[in-house]
């Protein structure tokens, strides 16, 4: 079975549901329109850029260039989490969180898995690195930004409540516990979800594309499960770490409640 070559004019024909989706959105005044175009317009141009980066980073082998690339895609994940949420910590604090967490469980595993799993030679492979480590990062991402995004506005709503278990004698984790916890679980649920529903409901991404790049169900079934097993996991991490720091933060030396570190998104303040 060979990979069935697209063109540009098969991209364009693939693009005027786009157009049809963001006529009908117009039509219904959902005002999605512009932003919907503006989004297909990005991914058109950051996919085509990448494409020749990951042409020159196969055709180089370089570690050096590999780990430059690798940083930016850490560093460009660490914003996007930061961005996403409504309340976020202020100064530096958000975004040096959120990719400290993603590095030791997104960077941290793809290596153990390069080195004891997949065993490329050499290890660093870009055929192999970038794809498995962006994958990581995506989906360690998202999981990050749920639930720190879903932390944030637990402890505000719930602000009084901490300050009476605080008084009451408890420590600051102890004081935060529920909300961390369930903060955590909506982070983690997606993930959850599925691995629940794999095969049942939807063929997973790089399962389908291995498939249609010509290699045999069971291999792809293989590289499917391993991957789900590593972003599951690295997500998990992720999330404890991200929800950890995150909390202690609030809290001074001497464990008050801080809510005032959080920086409001939208008004600024």
């Amino acid at each position: 079975m060979t990979l069935i070559e697209l063109g540009y004019v098969d991209l364009f024909i693939a693009s005027l549901l786009i157009f049809a989706l963001a006529g009908v959105s117009w039509w219904q005044k959902l005002a999605l329109g512009k932003t919907l175009l503006i989004s297909a317009l990005r991914a058109f141009v950051q996919l085509s850029l990448v494409g020749f980066v990951l042409m020159f980073l196969f055709a180089t082998e370089s570690p050096y260039w590999l780990l430059l690339w690798a940083t930016f895609m850490l560093l460009v994940a660490g914003k996007e989490v930061n961005d996403r949420q409504k309340y976020r910590l202020k100064g530096v604090y958000g975004f040096a969180l959120s990719a400290t967490a993603m590095f030791f469980s997104s960077f941290l595993l793809s290596v153990v898995a390069l080195t004891l799993v997949i065993s490329p030679s050499p290890w660093y492979q870009p055929q192999y690195a970038i794809p498995l480590l962006g994958m990581m990062l995506g989906n360690t991402m998202n999981g990050i930004a749920i639930s720190l995004d879903r932390l944030s506005q637990g402890v505000l709503d719930q602000s009084e409540v901490i300050d009476q278990r605080l008084l009451l004698g408890e420590r600051w984790f102890e004081a935060v516990s529920d909300i961390r916890r369930e903060a955590a679980r909506s982070g983690m649920i997606p993930m959850i979800n599925g691995m629940a529903t794999a095969g049942l409901v939807s063929l997973p991404g790089m399962m389908t594309g291995q498939i249609l790049a010509g290699s045999s169900p069971q291999d792809a079934v293989k590289y499917q499960i391993m991957i789900f097993f590593l972003i599951t996991a690295g997500t998990g991490f992720g999330v404890l770490t991200a929800t950890w720091v995150s909390t202690r933060r609030l809290f001074d030396d001497r464990e008050r409640f801080i809510p005032e570190r959080l920086l409001d998104t939208q008004s600024g303040f």
